[in-house]
């Protein structure tokens, strides 16, 4: 199967049965102007957390260095140009789902209340916020703060007045802490046979999720045959456990190398 389609200049629009199941490579805001309006019926988006890390190394106790997220995807020139980014993402997410879709932003304390400030103010409505506390993070070796463990995820419509959005509650009661549904989700990490590396060895992308946290996202706020989409794709766990759930997925990623392994990854996936 075909799973990669490449955004050209001289296509103006897709229909939805083009880009059923896809991998669209090219820029998010190109191609999300050119998807069919409220075509959608759940988004995840985990955008660059512009983490603003010194020029130096990292350095551990041990002398080893710390790999952080230097990519150039995660750099910006101020705050207000990652506001704008966002904005931007955000107003091309919000004509692409349907009436009753929900949206999920995942981030940490660097950029989430930025983004869900800017989410109050274009009109979404927040429905929760979800705290995934990490099993295993990274220590803290300089012993300066408290350790990273967690990151938010917020859950939103894409105005108040939405109605009839869907929410598996068994799904929900099953995930957080206890049984009562909780907004707490306890989960490792993505590591070992999950973590796709490059030809060096290393981690291809230094910000992967793990297949479960995706789980939880798709299963409680989806329905079999919904159209997932994911317009920073970067591993491609969206699409690949979206379609393992029997949900469609339209993922969007510009990066060539993280393209190439969600192909294989997708193809691996299918054969298995």
């Amino acid at each position: 199967m075909d799973w990669v389609i490449d955004d050209r200049a001289d296509v103006e629009h897709y229909e939805a049965a083009t880009v059923l199941d896809k991998v669209i490579r090219g820029d998010c805001l190109e191609v999300m102007a050119k998807l069919p309006a409220e075509s959608v019926d759940l988004v995840f988006v985990d955008p660059p957390y512009y983490l603003q890390l010194p020029k130096r190394k990292l350095i551990r106790w041990s002398g080893t260095a710390v790999e952080g997220v230097r990519e150039s995807w995660d750099q910006f020139e101020s705050f207000e140009d990652y506001d704008g980014f966002t904005r931007a993402w955000l107003d091309a997410v919000r004509r692409l789902m349907k009436p009753k879709a929900t949206l999920w932003v995942i981030g940490t304390y660097h950029n989430i209340f930025r983004i869900g400030s800017t989410l109050l103010d274009m009109g979404f409505w927040i429905l929760n916020d979800v705290l995934w506390l990490k099993t295993n993070p990274v220590p803290n070796f300089r012993q300066v703060r408290f350790t990273n463990a967690t990151e938010t995820l917020i859950w939103a419509l894409k105005d108040k007045d939405a109605k009839g959005y869907t929410i598996n509650f068994d799904q929900v009661k099953s995930f957080g802490i206890g049984k009562v549904g909780a907004n707490v989700w306890q989960l490792p990490l993505c590591t070992g046979k999950q973590r796709i590396k490059g030809e060096d060895g290393k981690k291809l992308h230094p910000t992967q999720k793990p297949e479960a946290l995706l789980e939880r996202v798709i299963l409680t706020s989806s329905n079999p045959g919904d159209m997932v989409l994911d317009p920073m794709a970067g591993m491609g766990t969206t699409g690949d456990v979206a379609r393992r759930h029997g949900r469609h997925f339209i993922m969007i990623e510009r990066e060539p190398r993280y393209v190439a392994a969600i192909e294989q990854r997708l193809s691996l996936s299918q054969g298995a």
